[in-house]
């Protein structure tokens, strides 16, 4: 069973499957939220996409980064990630045309970042999450 339906830029309709969302900045103890920090954040929700759903290809999508007119401290300037990691799983027909739909499916897992934890859906979703070359970065498995 499916989560939700989203509808790529490119047309294809893919099926999210599995989601986990935390919050971008819990458990941020000191300091600020900066290009070091907002660094690390994307790197690790990419390293964690990749141990947890190692049977698919992962995807990270650019984050947009929001930079606030606020004093630069030690670390330099207030750099701001939308507020929710999301990791989601998503499923397909096939990439490769010479495969039995019927006994293969594609596969892509997707890292992003987004303002508000509603699960994407339709049109709705992000334009950046929509806008994923599934053909180029998904893979195909047999059922």
């Amino acid at each position: 069973m499916s989560l939700s339906h989203i509808v790529l830029s490119s047309g294809r309709s893919i099926e999210l499957t599995e989601l986990r969302m935390s919050s971008t900045y819990g458990g941020m103890l000191e300091g600020y939220p900066c290009k070091r920090i907002n660094d690390m954040k994307v790197s690790g929700l990419h390293r964690e996409a990749e141990r947890e759903f190692s049977f698919a290809p992962v995807h990270l999508v650019p984050p947009f980064r929001e930079y606030p007119d606020q004093t630069a401290g030690p670390f330099g300037p207030v750099e701001v990630l939308p507020s929710v990691a999301c990791i989601g799983v998503f499923h397909s027909t096939t990439v490769a045309p010479e495969l039995d739909p019927v006994l293969h499916h594609s596969v892509l897992t997707v890292a992003w970042f987004q303002p508000v934890p509603d699960v994407p859906s339709g049109e709705d979703a992000d334009l950046a999450l929509r806008g994923i070359h599934w053909e180029e970065l998904a893979q195909d498995y047999e059922l």
